[in-house]
């Protein structure tokens, strides 16, 4: 994998993210906490987990920090607010990405998880990661919101590439 292999997939991960917000207003403020039979509890719970899984993970990548926590729902009280704070994640993400070489994702690094079990791993596998972990909780937000009547459409990586590849996508 090289570095310019990981920054399409994290481009193809707020390409993806994007639509997701973008269905996600169309359902309101009640839409946006009202409970869902999804892992965490709403679309709200759903998408602060990915956008609190983005953060953490460049934080131990970069800052060679372990947070212990992820930032509760409660920090996040409408869609404007998580997309505000996803922006700026997401640039912070770009920017540490930018400063990469190839060779930095062979770079093993060291993390405790948030029960405080120590593991190491190459960055690369943990950047893959969490684009990964990014397309599984995109789909469990896609079923909130297809329910809701504003199903966000085809996340697919292949039409990800498509779009870019065609003029002024």
């Amino acid at each position: 994998m090289r570095i310019r292999d990981v920054v399409t997939l994290f481009h193809y991960n707020y390409w993806a993210n994007g639509l997701i917000l973008k269905s996600g207003a169309l359902v309101g403020q009640p839409g946006f906490t009202a409970p869902a039979p999804v892992s965490f509890g709403s679309l709200r719970g759903t998408l602060v987990h990915i956008y609190a899984a983005e953060w953490l993970w460049r934080v131990r990548c970069e800052e060679g920090k372990s947070p212990q926590a992820h930032p509760p729902q409660e920090d996040f009280p409408s869609l404007r607010v998580l997309g505000e704070r996803w922006l700026a994640e997401e640039r912070a993400m770009l920017a540490y990405l930018a400063r990469l070489r190839d060779q930095d994702l062979d770079r093993v690094i060291s993390y405790t998880n948030t029960r405080g079990i120590a593991y190491q791993n190459p960055l690369w596998q943990l950047l893959a990661h969490v684009v990964n972990h990014g397309t599984q909780f995109r789909g469990e937000a896609a079923v909130v919101l297809t329910q809701a009547g504003y199903s966000p459409g085809d996340l697919d990586f292949i039409r990800f590439l498509r779009e870019a590849n065609q003029p002024g996508g």
